[in-house]
């Protein structure tokens, strides 16, 4: 369904946050009088009202599967779980529900697409994609959950001739018949929207084995990955493989394997494209072999596109780290701050201290609890653990009493802050004069903070530092 094939239907866009937001202008600038409900908040209200749209019906009442049913089309913000819920009621009663990124696929089929998505890595995967075709002169849009809806792409003029997009596991099954899908990784993320780990794992792995892609990049090194691509006999680069004829599409995708030796992968700190070395990736801007590994699939995706992925490799070293992923955010008093607030599994910790081995490091973690398992997390601080961890957020008690065992005879020092700036001044106290203070809270933001960029600006701000000097995300839109 494409924005042209709502007109003269009762349509409601249901949330006004950023995807609701640019929601409402696509169906303006296709639709200029059509009238349309907007589901929102009383807060959000009173901006929208200021918009003089006549044709334009807020409530915000709260929606009920009575309310919904109301419409033939609700365009929901990927926020909203269709698994529980007034979603779900709505569906079993009949509700059509669409989003920002359907309508994009929709109104795009030709678009060229690479489609990024894992658990982990997709923001700067995507980002260091379209840096490298930028940087080869390829006019490349960035958009989808890395910072900026793909309907804000509809407008560009001219258009892209390639799109990145990240997509995050409430979006891969609005995705449709991509040039390119990456795969990074998979761990237990988002389980209370998706219900079960492994709805999450089938919603994710839906960029693979629903959306019909032209080709598919999967990393060698994740073993659901693996195991997905294994009836696949793998030759030299790539292979052709039947996920997509299994699902019901009508090609099959060619198979790219990137962290294989076959293919992109890294030896030492060595890019190596099969058993060439292509650059040594010791000095790039991204901490961290798993970052090299985010280059690896990035340059599988450029090849896969049909780009020189080797002549463009070496741009990597020009590329801006993203903010909020473990970002240096300044020094003071020999200190070192890091701001990894975009960090929300454990996983995501454990690479944060991975990339701090060998120095002194006190972390931050602690969040919204969502039922993750933290026993690896455990497991990792008895063994190597680093000089001082401070627990806060919602799960900060459950994390302080696992961790209790490991921390006996002072191996290392273990604290409970109620807060933020508590948090880190007691990361102060600890570390001194020398060492690194990480915020790589292995959980979600909320409900103390509106999202992880929220968060990240109060740990700058509480450090010291102009939290408006760090989260600029670049290269967003066209160019």
């Amino acid at each position: 369904m494409n924005l042209s094939e709502l007109e003269g239907r009762r349509i409601a866009i249901w949330g006004y946050g950023q995807e609701g937001r640019a929601t409402l202008a696509a169906l303006r600038w296709r639709l200029p009088r059509a009238p349309l409900a907007l589901l929102c908040s009383a807060a959000e209200a009173s901006e929208v009202m200021g918009l003089g749209d006549p044709a334009l019906y807020i409530f915000t009442e709260e929606v009920t599967a009575d309310l919904l049913v109301r419409f033939d089309v609700v365009i929901k913000s990927p926020g909203i779980s269709p698994y529980h819920g007034v979603a779900a009621q709505a569906l079993a009663r009949g509700v059509r529900f669409t989003s920002g990124t359907a309508l994009w696929f929709a109104e795009s089929p030709e678009a060229r697409t690479i489609c990024v998505t894992g658990t982990k890595g997709k923001s700067t995967t995507s980002a260091l994609i379209a840096h490298l075709l930028r940087a080869g002169g390829v006019r490349t849009g960035l958009a989808g959950n890395i910072g900026l809806p793909l309907l804000d792409l509809l407008e560009a003029d001219p258009p892209a001739e390639i799109n990145v997009l990240e997509l995050s596991s409430y979006q891969t099954r609005d995705a449709v018949a991509p040039e390119v899908a990456v795969v990074l990784n998979l761990f237990p993320e988002h389980l209370d929207w998706h219900g079960s780990e492994e709805r999450y794992v089938a919603d994710k792995l839906a960029l693979a084995t629903v959306a019909n892609p032209r080709h598919l990049v999967l990393n060698a090194a994740d073993a659901r990955l693996a195991s997905l691509g294994r009836s696949a006999v793998v030759q030299g680069s790539a292979s052709e493989t039947n996920l997509g004829a299994e699902a019901g599409g009508t090609r099959a995708a060619q198979l790219w394997w990137f962290n294989a030796r076959h293919g992109w992968h890294l030896r030492g700190s060595v890019i190596h494209r099969g058993e060439e070395e292509v650059m040594d990736a010791s000095a790039l801007p991204l901490p961290g072999a798993h970052n090299r590994g985010n280059l690896c699939a990035a340059l599988s995706a450029i090849e896969a596109a049909g780009f020189d992925a080797r002549a463009l490799a070496r741009h990597a070293m020009s590329f801006r780290p993203l903010p909020h992923r473990l970002q240096v955010i300044g020094h003071r008093d020999g200190r070192e701050y890091v701001n990894d607030s975009i960090s929300t599994t454990p996983h995501a910790s454990l690479a944060a201290l991975d990339c701090h081995a060998n120095r002194r490091v006190a972390i931050l973690v602690g969040g919204f609890d969502r039922g993750l398992d933290w026993s690896v997390f455990f497991e990792r601080m008895n063994r190597e653990p680093p000089l001082a961890i401070i627990t806060m957020g919602q799960n900060g008690p459950q994390i302080y009493d696992g961790l209790k065992f490991a921390s006996r005879g002072g191996r290392f020092g273990l604290f409970q802050a109620p807060d933020m700036p508590e948090a880190v001044r007691i990361a102060e106290q600890v570390i001194g004069a020398d060492g690194v203070i990480l915020l790589s809270p292995g959980a979600p933001s909320f409900p103390r903070y509106r999202d992880y960029v929220e968060r990240g600006r109060h740990f700058a701000q509480v450090a010291g530092f102009d939290p408006d000097q760090i989260s600029a995300i670049p290269g967003l839109g066209v160019g």
